[in-house]
């Protein structure tokens, strides 16, 4: 165990203590007399001493010290009561710690490190021990303290997780604690009189992996857009490293692949994800993913057990699995033994006399008279209680009822009577449909196909009769054989005998019904009869955009087929695709789909073909048929890194594998069909439902591998594209009793030189030989790895394509936007983080054109706006940007995407004078000024200025400015610029140029020019009013006022008559202002007689002093927010 560091000296100690291993920081040191048979005197007395010593003041035999060079004074770090207890904290500390000492160049600081490391494990230790024993240990309490203290979240912001580590910031480790919540990864650090706080969004890490550096063996490697970060030192780095990989998956696909992500319902909501929660997530993806089960489906137990296995007459140790519907086993021993018992066809559990020989026994009884006999089950009566009530309950909501009728075949076992049975010769392997049900209702619906398409379009081959029923009955022999011996339905015995089985080939005859096995697609058939032929009767008919994708792709499926060139097939592919689209409108119908549903059709019943298509959909490839295919582009991705581990000659001659990949796509999609002779590829469709997708993974790499030659020695990516389609192309199945039928994309072959033929079998062969030692496990974690990357690839691809849109239509510059999308979408991410209560249409919807999948709120545009708009207006800031969001909210529908925000950021900081101006005016007039909007409501009643005063106004040194002329002329330029296609702006009303003035006037506030530019716009605010007043008074009286027609004697009538104009313009508010307004001209021109002001408007403004405090700031003005006090600054990581 770590002891708490206390200084001693080993002057006369070394007597006591024989040294065992030293370094140049740490000794591992023996206590005299331990482990010596005769010893020394000295060893003697010392033995003596610890024997008479009660068990508390005893010392433990071995002990490890930090001893600095040069220094007489060590510290005990660690103690152990066994050798191997010791040797495990000093391998320990020779991994994770000596190499990092060098770098320091004080011997306070190692001694200061090493102390405060040993401290932060043993609070670990203790932390970790309490959170077995309870739910909220204290330890974790005084985490969450410091947690909320350090970095001011707000509550919903739950901690999950903390630990010891060090964070590397060059080639200095930072020791400290690591914080991992729900939203985000968090490190604190106080060393040395530093303090180091790092907040990382769990939605900005691009890649998350274990690697290692120059000092240490094993790091964490955390990869965002700017910056790598390392942590390290971790007491179980392994146990951290799952934690982190599970939260940053929740995450990601919960913020970013929410379209059809669907989190347990335990993590449904974030703020109730607890650590227990993900480690227990992790295992049920495990259990879901190796036995190919339905994702609803949940894990409750998982157990050390022994199954009693009759062909190799012994007990294989493995684990039992008991899950909603399930009872699974997996042997120890990969591939030695598996077995899936769904609890629909299990009669009974039983709990056998407890023996030496047989320690805990159960018995699992199944329908088909078969019984699997568990052993050395630990807690027994909690999971038969579980398993029991699990049973009762699936048999209560589908009712089980036994034919005892005589069978035909003594192997042939009862089936359920609420399903046919379906008879024909090979009625060895027990199926089930619903085709009573469909019988029932025959004349109201339309009827499935009865049989597999291969049974009523038999093809003649090449080979004779004779042989080809020969090699057919030979392969049917040896399946009935194993039947005998492993078990003929669902729950056989899945061993390597039966994967060999596969690999060479599922006789035609028993393919279909082996997949619905091998898939388990049987038990979804058995479940749910008459469902299919329900979908079919309310789905036909329907015209959509999906059917109208199917009808398109009917006749591209299988053309070569004889089955698909006539009405029969289609109709049949017709009504199966038209069905699951109507089952699953998430999915729909994606392309590819079409080539798989044709292969099913041809082995399988109608009603067959479609639960196999469900089963492959929904969980045997999630999450390929969808809008963005992300679990395809994931496999990919995964695929590339097992080309670099499998095949690194080829890698390194390939630097860019995405062309690979891309070419291997259709491969995962399409399962080989689509580029290799359906012959031959539906034997890898054999090995995919028994294996799942690792058969299509290591025959890829046998692809690669046959062809790596040509591959090195291609020129470019369409030459290594023509290699690998002519090797697929002249891939053959001698054993296919039918003709070949070539590839759709065979269309590299060249008859000119024949090209050599590569057996299927063969090639399956070689794959699993070569690269089948790849486990499901493996496979998932990479997948897990992998989805970080290809999901922040998409979001990469989402933010290129906008700023692409937009960088043309602004002057701000290019990695200036970038940050601006940066901060747009992370004022939408915060949003999600913290407030669950918001509307879905917040939301990121991937669906959407890329403009729009990101979009902001009100509350959220405020925050923006006032991190980065230059214009502030202090308290009147929040008022602005109301008005500001009503006037780009287009469509009313509370949302603004960002486009729209920068096209106004902008005009604020590049527009000319004249289009700040306008936009100004905009904000001033419905709709971005309503008459409830919090600032509108003006306390005056009357006119503000007499109409005696004269348009001449005096300066402060005597002189004075006629703004006569100079106002007529302004107006008349501005009309003659002014386009004339251009929407002409309502004119303002007297309480809308009030606030127009107020939000100026707040404009200038802390303006190094303050007092001129409040001088300056009283000044244009005084003409305006007058201009106004003369527009009111025309109004009114019919005629203009003597003023007026002083005015108008001096000018020519065109000039003059802007003035009269003022009034003839329908008011927005008509309270008591009457008929006074003013124009947009009006107010620019006004504006434009003071140089003070157009100064202002036409000062250059630097964006990325901005941009610098908005990073820094974000966070805080959100948490300031939501919690309504005031904090100290958090910075979010520049990461």
């Amino acid at each position: 165990m770590w002891l708490k560091p206390e200084e001693v000296l080993l002057k006369n100690a070394l007597k006591l203590w024989v040294t065992q291993k030293s370094s140049c920081y740490f000794v591992l040191q023996r206590r005299r007399g331990h482990g010596e048979g005769g010893g020394r005197l000295t060893g003697r007395l010392v033995g003596a001493l610890d024997a008479v010593l009660d068990s508390s003041a005893r010392v433990a035999p071995f002990r490890i010290l930090l001893q600095v060079p040069g220094s007489q004074v060590y510290s005990p770090i660690a103690c152990g009561a066994t050798l191997e207890e010791i040797n495990r904290h000093w391998d320990w500390l020779e991994q994770n710690l000596l190499h990092t000492l060098s770098v320091f160049d004080n011997k306070d600081d190692i001694a200061s490190f090493v102390k405060g490391k040993v401290k932060a494990l043993i609070a670990e230790e203790t932390s970790s021990r309490l959170a077995e024993q309870e739910e909220e240990p204290e330890k974790f309490r005084e985490a969450l303290v410091k947690f909320e203290a350090r970095f001011n979240f707000p509550e919903a912001e739950k901690l999950v997780t903390y630990y010891s580590c060090c964070c590397w910031k060059g080639r200095v480790p930072r020791q400290g604690w690591l914080y991992l919540s729900i939203n985000h990864l968090c490190f604190y650090s106080f060393f040395l009189g530093k303090e180091l706080k790092l907040v990382i969004p769990w939605v900005d890490i691009q890649k998350l992996e274990r690697t290692s550096n120059v000092f240490l063996t094993d790091t964490i490697r955390i990869t965002t857009q700017n910056k790598e970060r390392d942590f390290s030192t971790f007491l179980n780095l392994d146990e951290v490293f799952k934690i982190m990989e599970q939260l940053a998956d929740v995450t990601l696909r919960r913020l970013l692949d929410n379209e059809v992500f669907d989190l347990d319902p335990n993590l449904q909501e974030p703020s109730q994800i607890t650590k227990r929660d993900l480690e227990a997530r992790a295992q049920n993806e495990f259990f879901r993913a190796f036995f190919r089960l339905p994702r609803e489906e949940k894990l409750h137990a998982v157990a050390d057990c022994s199954l009693w296995t009759p062909f190799s007459r012994c007990h294989t140790a493995g684990r039992i699995f008991s899950s909603d519907s399930y009872i699974c086993f997996a042997s120890r021993e990969d591939g030695c033994c598996n077995v899936v018992l769904p609890l629909r066809e299990v009669v009974s559990i039983e709990k056998m006399e407890d023996t030496s020989l047989l320690p805990n026994p159960i018995i699992v009884s199944i329908r088909s008279k078969m019984a699997f006999q568990f052993i050395e089950l630990k807690d027994r009566e909690n999971l038969v209680e579980g398993l029991l009530l699990r049973l009762k309950q699936v048999h209560a909501n589908h009712p089980v009822h036994y034919d005892s009728s005589p069978s035909d075949d003594d192997m042939a076992s009862p089936v359920f009577y609420s399903t046919s049975i379906c008879t024909d010769k090979f009625e060895d392997l027990e199926m089930v449909s619903s085709q009573s049900s469909e019988e029932r209702e025959k004349e109201k619906r339309p009827l499935p196909h009865p049989e597999p398409l291969t049974a009523v379009f038999q093809q003649s081959g090449s080979q004779s009769p004779d042989s080809r029923l020969s090699r057919e009955q030979i392969k049917i022999s040896l399946w009935n054989d194993h039947f005998v011996e492993y078990g003929r339905t669902v729950c056989m015995f899945r061993t390597e005998k039966i994967r060999k089985l596969v690999a060479m080939g599922i006789p035609e005859s028993l393919r279909g019904r082996l997949w619905l096995l091998f898939s388990d697609a049987v038990t979804d058939l058995a479940s749910h009869p008459g469902y299919y032929g329900n979908l079919v009767e309310q789905s036909l008919g329907r015209c959509c955009l999906v059917t109208e994708e199917i009808e398109r792709d009917l006749h591209r499926s299988l053309p070569e087929h004889p089955a698909f060139q006539n009405e029969t097939g289609i109709a049949a592919l017709r009504r199966v695709l038209t069905a699951y689209a109507h089952r699953n409108p998430k999915i729909g119908y994606c392309q590819s789909m079409n080539i798989l549903t044709s292969v099913l059709l041809l082995y399988a019943k109608e009603e067959e073909a479609f639960w196999l298509l469900v089963a492959v959909c929904e969980r045997m490839l999630p999450d390929y048929f969808n809008h963005r295919v992300i679990g395809a582009q994931v496999d990919q991705s995964v695929f590339e890194e097992l080309i670099k581990e499998h095949l690194p000659e080829l890698a390194e001659h390939m630097s860019d594998l995405s062309a690979l990949a891309s070419i291997s796509l259709s491969w995962f999609l399409t399962l080989f069909l689509s580029i290799m002779p359906l012959e031959s590829a539906v034997n890898v469709v054999d090995c995919f439902f028994y294996d799942g997708i690792k058969a299509i993974f290591q025959l890829g790499l046998a692809v690669l591998e046959a062809n790596a030659e040509e591959l090195c020695g291609s020129k470019d990516d369409g030459q290594a594209l023509m290699v690998l389609s002519r090797f697929l192309d002249h891939i053959k199945n001698e054993d296919s009793p039918g003709p070949p039928i070539g590839s759709h994309h065979a269309f590299f072959s060249d008859d000119q030189e024949p090209y050599p033929v590569t057996d299927i079998a063969d090639l399956i062969r070689d794959s699993y030989e070569k690269f089948g030692n790849q486990s499901v496990e493996q496979i998932e974690h990479l997948r897990c790895k992998h989805r970080i990357r290809v999901l922040q690839g998409h979001e990469d691809t989402t933010k290129q394509n906008v700023l692409r849109v937009v960088i043309p239509e602004v002057s701000i510059l290019p990695e200036d936007l970038e940050e601006l999308y940066d901060l747009f979408k992370r004022a939408h991410m915060m949003s999600c983080y913290w407030e669950n209560h918001r509307p879905m249409a917040l939301r990121h919807d991937p669906s959407r054109p890329y403009a729009e999948q990101y979009r902001i709120d009100a509350r959220q545009f405020a925050h923006l706006f006032q991190l980065v708009s230059p214009w502030t207006c202090g308290v009147h800031t929040d008022i602005l940007a109301e008005r500001i969001f009503r006037l780009l909210d287009d469509n009313m529908d509370q949302l603004i995407e960002f486009k729209a925000f920068i096209s106004c950021l902008d005009i604020m900081y590049n527009g000319e004078m004249n289009e700040k101006i306008k936009l100004l005016y905009r904000l001033h007039i419905p709709p971005a000024l309503t008459e409830n909007d919090r600032d509108s409501q003006s306390p005056l009643k009357n006119p503000l200025l007499s109409t005696s005063r004269p348009l001449v106004l005096g300066k402060p040194n005597g002189d004075t400015i006629d703004y006569q002329k100079q106002l007529k002329q302004m107006i008349k330029d501005l009309a003659k610029e002014k386009d004339k296609t251009e929407k002409e702006l309502p004119k303002m009303s007297q309480r809308e140029f009030i606030q127009f003035c107020k939000t100026l006037y707040s404009m200038f506030h802390e303006d190094p020019e303050e007092n001129d530019l409040y001088q300056a716009i009283a000044t244009v605010t005084t003409l305006l009013l007058q201009i106004g007043e003369v527009g009111q008074r025309g109004s009114s009286s019919g005629s203009c006022s003597q003023e007026c027609e002083e005015l108008q004697a001096s000018a020519p009538p065109e000039q003059d008559s802007v003035f009269a104009e003022a009034g003839k313009s329908p008011q927005a508010f008509p309270e008591t202002e009457g008929d006074w307004t003013v124009s947009l001209e009006h107010i620019l021109a006004s504006l434009l007689t003071e140089q003070s002001l157009v100064n202002f408007f036409e000062k250059p403004l630097n964006i990325k002093s901005k941009l610098e405090n908005a990073k820094l700031n974000q966070y805080s003005l959100k948490v300031l927010e939501m919690s309504h006090q005031p904090l100290t600054e958090l910075k979010l990581s520049d990461l």
